[in-house]
This record gives structure tokens, C-alpha cells and sequence, in this order.
């Protein structure tokens, strides 16, 4: 509620203030955002509306049913006369009845009907949560490949600093006769590479914050930023086993409730496609009365016809099915398939479940790893560069050892901040499986 707030302020006032800048989005505001407004959340919380008015209509189905009725009709020609007999005489006839019905016994299709109907609602609302979760991890992946092309292209763009300030120093040197232009040439294309590296890593940054908005359903990514967190050193975090991972997870996580629920679905189906073999009983009633003319006859007045004619009636019918072509049979069949495809339904989204836990728990190991390793490899590499660049300042390295010293250690550097936030990443989602909320 309150970044909708923000959002409204912010809407109100960017007609006076052009170009104000947002405050930026922490990864728990983009979760709570994307939830309210993302149109596949909001479709699936469209489904639990209608399977509870589904559910409503199946209870409603208890209930007595009433209709009224009256209808007035002439006739011209023979008409029925008050001793029974016909003469040639136009008539009118008045008529007006209430009439009620209440299921007493359907083979127990309207108990199974609203059991169904129950575990629809349920299972849409395990699918609704799914959807949230789903929606949850998206977000999240976008948010982390933001933060890595942050630190890219501040990694970038202090580079294309560092290569300007030095161009300058080698002009000098050339000034004072130290080193030929060849040199002065060489510098200049290494800055134009550092600036086309930062010019591409601003692209992906833009494109990063274009699929995070988007999944936030934002109209613009201008203005758009986040909140860069803390990240400690998570190489030490300690990692369950992906089998302990599983046993939460399967208790907790809505796409398994969703397909056991269907499965229980699919078993009830069975039973209520077994009551069509019982028979329904019906109790019907209802009241009428009705008003007659005939043309050639002194006929009652109104009032006194409808008291006269006044009639109740009170009836219960049973149907009993006999042989209704196999229907019956067939549909007994399908619903027992139906529940043997919704068991193999189950089993098989636990076994993607397992199998996404299994993933993540080794892409957390490696990235612990790769974390560990990298930010060793950054560390050397930026001495090296920093040795070689002092030797190339003083004349005892040529450009080319310069910029191979360089190179290394952006890569070092450029790996060394992916494996940090997909390590931070990959920890936390683990915790998301076993129910945890994810935010860092």
C-alpha cells in the first residue's frame, strides 16, 4: 500500500515536476507491486471468483425452486360452455399459478457436486499462489540481473575514466619527447574500447530495468531504480541437502497442493459419476386459479371465479435409470482414467519439484565456489594490472602487456560480481523452497 501511495504522489506531481526521479524499489516493493498488479497474478485471482460463485451455485442447489406464472388467452369459434358442452362463442380464459420443486434424493449428485466444487475453489487457490510464486522468483531474477549490470557498468565507466586520465599522461610524455604517437594512437583506441564497453554495458542495464518494469506491469522504465543491498560474504553460508530441501518443500509449496487436490478431484468424480446409477426422487407442489368467459353466457364475476377455482397440488415423482446407452458406464470409465492421469499428474510435479531443488542445490554449491574462487581471482588480477600499469607509466611496459593486464582483470572482476549475486541468489531461492520469504 504504501508504494502504490508513492506511485499515486508521483503521478500527481510529474506534470509540475519534470523529470523527478523515483525512490528506488527495494526487491520487497517490486514483490508486493508485482503481486497486486502483474495480469497473469490477476487472471489467476479471477479463477478463484468464479470457482466461488461455482461453489455457490452447486449449494444453491438444496434449495427449493419457485416460479410464477399467468397467462390470458381468446378463442374464437367452438367454446366451452358452464354445462360442459360446445356452442359457437367466443371465450377468455385467465389463468395464474405457483409452482415449487425440491430435490429430495439425485444419487447423491448434489452432495458430490458441492464436495467438487470445494476442492475447485481450493485448487484454484493453490494455483493463485503458485502464480505468486512464480511471479516472486521472476521478479527476483530480474531484480539480481539488474544489480549485476549496475556493477558492470560501474566497473565499466571507471575504466573509461581511468583510460581517459591516463591518454592525457602519455600526451604529455609525448610533449616531452618520451614516447613516439604510435603510443598516443594506442591509448586512444583502448579508450574508445573502454567507452564502447560502457556504452553496451548502459544497454544491458537499461534492458535489465525494461524486464523488471514489465513484469511490474509499469507503464515506463524512466525513473526506475533499486535499492542496492548489502552482500556479505555468502560462500560460507551453509547449505542443506537437497532430500531435507524436498521434505519441506513438497509440505509447503501450492503446485503440489494443486495437483493433490486435483487428484482428490478426479477420485470424487468417480463417486458422483456412480450415483447416476441411483435413482432421484423429486417433491413438487404448487397452487392455481383461473377466470372464464364465454360470450353467450352470464359467467361469475372475477373475484368470485378465482376464489371458486382455486386448486392446490402436491406431488413426488421418482425416475429410476434403467439403460441410458452405456452412458452411464462410459462416464464411470473416463472419471476413473481421469483419476489415474491426475495420480501421474501428481507424482510427476514432485518430481520437477525435486528435480528444480536438486538444480538450485548444486548451482549453490558451484556459485559458493565460483565466489570463493573469483574473488581471489579479482584480487590478483587488479595486482597485476596495477604492477604492470606502474611499469607502463614509467616506460618499462609496452601497450599491448598494458592492455592484456587490463583485460584479465575485468574479466576477473566482471566474473567475480555475477558469481557474488548469483551466489546470493541461488542461497536465498533455496530458502524459498522451504517456504522462506525471498528478500535480501
Amino acid at each position: 500500500m504504501r508504494r502504490i501511495l508513492t506511485l499515486a504522489a508521483a503521478a500527481l506531481l510529474a506534470g509540475v515536476t519534470a523529470g523527478a526521479q523515483q525512490a528506488p524499489w527495494s526487491l520487497s516493493d517490486c514483490i508486493e507491486y508485482a503481486l497486486d498488479h502483474n495480469l497473469t497474478v490477476r487472471q489467476s485471482a479471477l479463477t478463484v471468483e468464479q470457482r466461488e460463485l461455482d461453489l455457490n451455485t452447486a449449494q444453491g442447489r438444496r434449495l427449493p425452486g419457485f416460479s410464477a406464472s399467468a397467462s390470458e388467452n381468446f378463442s374464437f369459434g367452438r367454446g366451452l360452455t358452464e354445462d360442459n358442452t360446445y356452442s359457437h362463442s367466443n371465450t377468455t380464459s385467465t389463468s395464474f399459478s405457483l409452482g415449487g420443486d425440491l430435490p429430495v434424493f439425485q444419487g447423491f449428485d448434489i452432495t458430490n457436486g458441492i464436495k467438487l466444487s470445494k476442492l475447485n475453489l481450493a485448487a484454484a487457490t493453490a494455483s493463485l499462489e503458485k502464480a505468486r510464486d512464480d511471479i516472486r522468483v521472476a521478479v527476483a531474477q530480474a531484480y539480481v540481473q539488474i544489480l549485476y549490470n549496475q556493477e558492470l557498468l560501474a566497473v565499466a565507466r571507471q575504466q573509461a575514466e581511468h583510460d581517459a586520465e591516463l591518454l592525457e599522461q602519455i600526451r604529455e610524455r609525448l610533449n616531452a619527447g618520451k614516447v613516439s604517437a604510435a603510443e598516443v594512437s594506442a591509448q586512444q583506441a583502448t579508450l574508445a574500447q573502454s567507452r564502447q564497453s560502457e556504452i553496451q554495458a548502459q544497454g544491458n542495464l537499461r534492458l535489465a530495468v525494461l524486464e523488471l518494469t514489465q513484469l511490474l506491469e509499469l507503464p515506463s522504465p524512466e525513473g526506475f531504480s533499486i535499492v542496492t543491498p548489502e552482500v556479505g560474504d555468502v560462500s560460507q553460508t551453509m547449505l542443506m541437502r537437497p532430500e531435507a530441501i524436498y521434505e519441506e518443500a513438497v509440505a509447503v509449496k501450492p503446485a503440489v497442493e494443486a495437483a493433490e487436490l486435483q487428484v482428490d478431484y478426479a477420485e470424487l468424480a468417480i463417486a458422483r459419476a456412480k450415483g447416476a446409477r441411483l435413482p432421484s426422487i423429486s417433491l413438487s407442489g404448487g397452487l392455481g386459479t383461473n377466470f372464464y368467459t364465454n360470450s353467450k353466457y352470464q359467467t361469475s364475476s372475477f373475484g368470485d371465479q378465482l376464489r371458486n377455482n382455486f386448486s392446490q397440488y402436491l406431488g413426488l415423482s421418482m425416475n429410476v435409470p434403467i439403460f441410458q446407452r452405456f452412458s452411464i458406464r462410459n462416464n464411470i470409465r473416463n472419471a476413473e482414467l481421469s483419476f489415474k492421469g491426475q495420480q501421474i499428474q501428481l507424482e510427476s510435479v514432485k518430481k520437477a519439484l525435486y528435480k528444480e531443488i536438486q538444480q538450485a542445490y548444486y548451482n549453490a554449491v558451484t556459485a559458493q565456489a565460483r565466489y570463493a574462487g573469483s574473488r581471489e581471482s579479482a584480487a590478483s588480477a587488479r595486482q597485476h594490472y596495477e604492477l604492470t600499469e606502474e611499469k607502463y607509466k614509467v616506460g618499462k611496459s609496452d601497450v599491448a602487456a598494458y592492455n592484456d593486464a587490463r583485460n584479465s582483470w575485468l574479466r576477473a572482476e566482471s566474473e567475480h560480481i555475477q558469481a557474488r549475486f548469483q551466489c546470493l541468489y541461488q542461497t536465498k531461492l533455496l530458502d524459498f523452497y522451504r517456504g522462506r520469504a525471498l528478500t535480501f
